[in-house]
């Protein structure tokens, strides 16, 4: 899972990049990266593996000129290096294009070859977001044959992106001359949200953009980001979401370009994992909120909680923290019992089931947790987490629950049994590391060394989600399922996948 941002704005947009980036910061920890476009069509960029503020420093404001830029912040992935892998990627030929990607293309082996031997182009890394780029920068080679592109073909070649690559992408971009570019993979299984502001305007805005009527051209700034938290912190109106297979183009003078197809536009499907875990509460991702989605969770679990385990003495209702929060309060409020926060968390560890390497994962749980064994000391104890995936962290925390003085540990998963690995952007374990893989709920339960174990169960998840955008009725949700909606997701892939991922 990564963060993309793209800005358009009046003003310098370094150091709004890099606030945005910070309110995406959740969705990767592993590198960081800006791009910015001045009107000669020179490309600055700053990247390297870390948190954004360490990155992006003060100084490095001076090099990132001009008023519109693209941002990414990425997480680790199995087999990769953090500063080799640092997006925004670039790419000369044909106009100079960086590009910023959140997913992933689960055809890259193939686009591979075809790169090389049929494109003639060179990759310098694994990645597949430097791989989707050299798609996009042959495909509007030939669009534009012997000068640059018009807006109509950008658009061709975005289509043609659409037709070679499969999987989950969403993608900004700046290409040298022309502008930025925005576009979705055509099932809308990663979000990207567009939005405006008035534009601030400055005295010297002129003198700054090298164009004299600069002043009369740009009555608004842009945005689009991953999610809609980056628009409120920085003060952007949401405008709409990006449609499944939709792209959107801002060019020099500030014009808005998209194609004109909008009896065509589908239904996204959008990722459960993101309204689970990966995005943050105060966002809203095609048009549903990820809060309210949380509470109805909640509601829901409370309630199977309450019918499947009347048998249960539960003093008191305990959430892993941070995201299983909401949906743990309201568990609380359906039981009728005490809610109480009995870990606490360090900030500064980050999300584990992502973290290389078993030990260092098992290592970082009590790093990252604490508890309080006043609230432990006696009780029955029902601890609410959003999920469990490895089990590597459940089991530390009920350990460190029964240390603190705990009499009974209860366990309960917002989310449905994680059984199956994600290949569409989320670098999830491969089968046999996921503990819910080929496992019953009394064996996991056995595994992690709970007393009892409950999981939400997938329609409930479905009738969370949909509750809040009744025209999505279909999500991604091959985590849970094994069900892949695009790409030839078979045995070999996922062995492949197993092969690759298991190297940590």
């Amino acid at each position: 899972m990564c963060g993309v941002l793209a800005i358009f704005k009046n003003q310098p947009v370094g150091t709004e990049l890099f606030d945005g980036l910070t309110s995406l910061q959740h969705r990767g920890q592993d590198a960081a990266g800006i791009s910015t476009l001045e009107t000669t069509g020179r490309i600055n960029t700053v990247k390297g593996a870390g948190l954004v503020r360490d990155v992006i420093r003060t100084r490095h404001m001076h090099r990132l000129k001009g008023h519109m830029g693209i941002g990414h912040v990425r997480y680790p992935t199995a087999g990769t290096d953090s500063k080799e892998s640092a997006q925004p990627f670039y790419v000369n030929s044909p106009f100079g294009i960086t590009l910023a990607h959140n997913g992933n293309l689960v055809n890259v082996d193939e686009l591979i070859t075809d790169l090389s031997d049929k494109d003639f182009r060179h990759l310098n890394t694994g990645s597949d977001s430097e791989v989707l780029l050299n798609i996009l920068a042959h495909e509007l080679q030939k669009e534009s044959i012997d000068s640059k592109p018009t807006v109509k073909e950008i658009f061709k070649a975005v289509e043609k992106v659409h037709e070679r690559c499969e999987g989950a992408y969403a993608v900004t971009a700046l290409i040298s001359g022309l502008g930025v570019l925005a576009f979705r993979d055509p099932q809308g299984i990663r979000p990207l949200v567009y939005g405006t502001q008035k534009s601030q305007l400055k005295d010297n805005l002129s003198d700054h953009l090298n164009n004299d009527s600069a002043d009369q051209k740009f009555k608004k700034d842009h945005i689009i980001a991953s999610e809609t938290v980056a628009l409120d912190q920085l003060n952007y109106t949401f405008e709409k979401n990006i449609s499944p297979g939709g792209m959107i183009f801002i060019d020099l003078e500030g014009q808005v370009h998209e194609p004109n197809k909008s009896s065509e536009l589908k239904t996204p499907n959008p990722c459960l994992f993101e309204f689970v875990y990966m995005a943050r509460p105060d966002s809203i991702i095609d048009e549903i909120s990820v809060h309210k989605t949380r509470l109805r969770l909640g509601d829901k679990l409370g309630h199977q909680i309450k019918k499947e385990w009347a048998d249960k003495d539960i003093d008191v209702v305990m959430p892993i923290p941070d995201t299983s929060r909401t949906a743990a309060s309201v568990v609380a409020n359906i039981l009728d019992v005490k809610f109480r926060e009995g870990f606490i968390k360090n900030r500064y560890i980050g999300r584990t089931f992502i973290m290389p390497g078993q030990e260092t994962r098992k290592k970082s749980v009590r790093q990252k947790l604490n508890t309080i064994d006043l609230e432990f000391d006696g009780k029955n104890v029902l601890l609410v987490d959003d999920s469990i995936v490895r089990g590597t962290t459940s089991k530390e925390i009920i350990s460190m629950a029964r240390e603190a003085g705990a009499k009974k540990v209860f366990f309960a998963s917002a989310s449905p049994m994680v059984a199956y690995p994600n290949v569409y952007g989320i670098d999830m374990p491969a089968a046999d590391e996921l503990i819910a893989h080929n496992r019953t709920v009394d064996e996991i339960n056995t595994l992690i060394g709970s007393d009892s174990l409950i999981f939400q169960k997938l329609e409930k998840l479905y009738e969370a989600c949909s509750e809040g955008n009744p025209k999505i009725t279909n999500f991604e949700d091959s985590v849970f399922t094994g069900n892949y909606i695009c790409g030839d997701i078979g045995k070999s892939y996922l062995e492949k996948l197993y092969s690759s991922r298991s190297k940590r």
